[in-house]
């Protein structure tokens, strides 16, 4: 079975369960700070999770593009990736557990859909801790399915437990189904989440039923909802009889381009192995990135880092294997020839991908000839002292300040008869790594942006400088991304060139102007081509015939948007922009805030 052929199939299946098929959401998040990827398919429907009604029904499915990189270093190994697509499907407020397990049960195993012997499932459930008890409930629909004790593992909340979107708020247990791949047992203790590869995940349902509180505490949700999500490739790499999500279709073009253009096998070495499926993975990643319709340029911060982080840790890796310089332009094209005809957005940006990988590899074999001086100058240090080991700080130093890769590192310095403290740069990146992942779980915390008066007033101002702006610099200008914070809001669109500060001083006039008409902001339900039928601005990619909100304000603007709104605009204050900047090649970003009116 194809990939496509699951998503039809799974989207089939629930489709005669009632549920709506919806379009999936652009990796990149709007109008929310709190993430800089789509990171799960129920990202884009939290505030529907919550209880906000959503223009389909209460029972939704559909396939998501997705991006993670918090176990970035994972992969290369069977099942890891940054770029994968989770089909989904939900529950809002309206089934639960029995019909959630016995749906999942049935599309796994029926010879009509997957048809994977029971007998090779395994499933874990939350064990309970001090605040939540055991998921008994989960248990029970198991056993009644006729899933054995021995193949139920209750495990602790690292590994079976969704935690609220934020210090509070809803949360719950979750139930995880893995395929028994036939492999030996690592040992006694190897179970459902070993990184053995006996055991692959594939589907996983939680169950939100709790919300908690301020003190630690569990309250009983009053709207018990479903979110599950189906790893596409995963699944696929099992209905093939694969042992790795690199061994399926989803990969095979890329990996024998890869060894085409190296003049190497992938089985040749385990290290070879790695490589190419990191070098795989993460030129496919940025494919999708840059391809987006929200699509980003590889930059120094946030979204634009992770790209650039994706497009040159490919190029180390490709320079173990012998890839000459410009291997990503030609792997890229095997990518979009592949899924254009399902994700068409990346046939539209071909050219833009295209150019920004090449743009990048340029710019990072400057960078690596930058490090190969600094070495340079820290090996003349070293002879000069009659030292014969390169200390683990300083290779992590040109690792991270320079991109320069350790192994580059090693093997220069053990060309001039100097050794590495590898241990030291392990421990010094182990350091950073720490650092890095606190930063990022406070960036990724949770999945909804904050909902606070303050925050919605600023919502609501990105779309009257989003009109302002085109009105000012043309019909070109669309919104290319939007960070926004109780304090401000950053708003970034596509134009080619720095605002003139008379344009910046007439955006911003004019949207103070509609602030002072106090115009009402009102919603409206309509399918996305009475939308734009009705001259409504709609930044995303969605099927004919659903269900969109749309905003209004006054004779002023029109946008399809599900964020929350102000009632009317003279509630904003006043709108002044503090900065007009770059954000990337043809992208300009505007950073604003709303003060209080001035009195009178």
């Amino acid at each position: 079975m194809t990939g496509r052929e699951l998503k039809d199939m799974y989207l089939g299946f629930f489709r005669e369960q009632g549920h709506a098929v919806i379009t999936g959401s652009s990796l990149i998040p709007q109008n929310d700070p709190t993430v800089l990827f789509t990171t799960a398919g129920m990202h884009p429907l939290v505030p529907y999770l919550l209880g906000e009604p959503h223009p389909a029904g209460r029972r939704l499915c559909d396939c998501q593009k997705c991006i993670r990189t918090g176990d970035i270093d994972q992969v290369g190994d069977i099942s890891h990736l940054t770029f994968f697509e989770m089909l989904g499907n939900w529950s809002l407020g309206d089934y639960f557990k029995a019909e959630a397990i016995r749906w999942s049960f049935e599309f796994i195993t029926s010879k009509r859909y997957l048809g994977f012997s029971p007998d090779r499932l395994s499933v874990t459930v939350f064990q309970g801790n001090a605040n939540v008890p055991q998921d008994t409930e989960s248990i029970g629909i198991w056993k009644q399915l006729g899933i054995p004790d021995a193949r139920i593992h209750a495990l602790p909340e690292d590994d079976n437990w969704w935690g609220p979107a934020g210090q509070t708020g809803p949360c719950g247990p979750d139930t995880e189904m893995f395929i028994d791949t036939g492999r030996a047992a690592c040992g006694p203790a190897c179970r459902p989440g070993c990184r053995c590869g006996k055991y692959f995940e594939i589907w996983n349902d939680v169950f939100m039923q709790y919300n908690k509180q301020v003190d630690g505490s569990y309250q009983p949700l009053a709207q018990h909802n479903v979110d599950t999500g189906m790893g596409v490739e995963r699944t696929v790499a099992m209905l093939q009889g694969c042992s790795s999500v690199f061994e399926t279709g989803m990969f095979r073009a890329v990996l024998e381009g890869i060894e085409s253009m190296s003049g190497r096998r992938m089985t040749e070495h385990a290290d070879t192995g790695r490589a190419f499926r990191v070098i795989a993975d993460h030129v496919r990643s940025s494919v999708f990135i840059l391809g987006d319709e929200q699509g980003v340029s590889p930059g120094n911060l946030g979204q634009g880092y992770v790209l650039r982080r994706l497009i040159r840790r490919a190029i180390r890796y490709a320079k173990q294997v012998g890839l000459q310089n410009g291997f990503t332009v030609p792997l890229a094209e095997q990518v979009i020839n592949q899924f254009a005809a399902e994700y068409p957005e990346l046939e539209t940006n071909r050219q833009r991908v295209l150019t920004e990988l090449k743009n990048e590899e340029e710019r990072f074999e400057k960078t690596l000839d930058r490090g190969m001086a600094e070495l340079d100058k820290v090996i003349g240090q070293l002879k000069a002292h009659q030292q014969a080991r390169l200390g683990g700080r300083v290779a992590f130093r040109l690792y991270d300040t320079c991109g320069f890769p350790l192994e580059f590192t090693e093997e220069i310095c053990a060309e001039h008869g100097i050794t590495v403290d590898r241990a030291g740069f392990d421990e010094a990146f182990e350091k950073h790594r720490a650092v890095s992942k606190q930063s990022m779980d406070k960036a990724f915390k949770g999945g909804l942006a904050d909902a606070s008066d303050a925050t919605t007033r600023l919502h609501t101002a990105t779309h009257l400088l989003h009109k302002a702006l085109q009105t000012v610099l043309g019909d070109h200008v669309h919104q290319k991304g939007s960070n926004i914070t109780a304090e401000r809001l950053r708003f970034d669109f596509s134009h080619p060139a720095k605002m003139t500060d008379e344009q910046v001083r007439t955006v911003e006039t004019m949207v103070n102007a509609v602030i002072q008409r106090d115009l009402p902001v009102t919603m409206g339900m309509m399918t996305v081509e009475e939308a734009r039928a009705d001259g409504a601005m709609a930044l995303f990619t969605a099927k004919y015939g659903e269900q969109v909100k749309v905003f209004t304000v006054g004779d002023y603007s029109k946008e399809v948007c599900g964020g929350p709104h102000v009632q009317r605009t003279g509630e904003l204050g006043r709108f002044r922009i503090l900065k007009e900047e770059a954000s990337s090649a043809g992208v300009r970003r505007i950073r604003a805030v709303l003060e209080p009116a001035a009195p009178g």
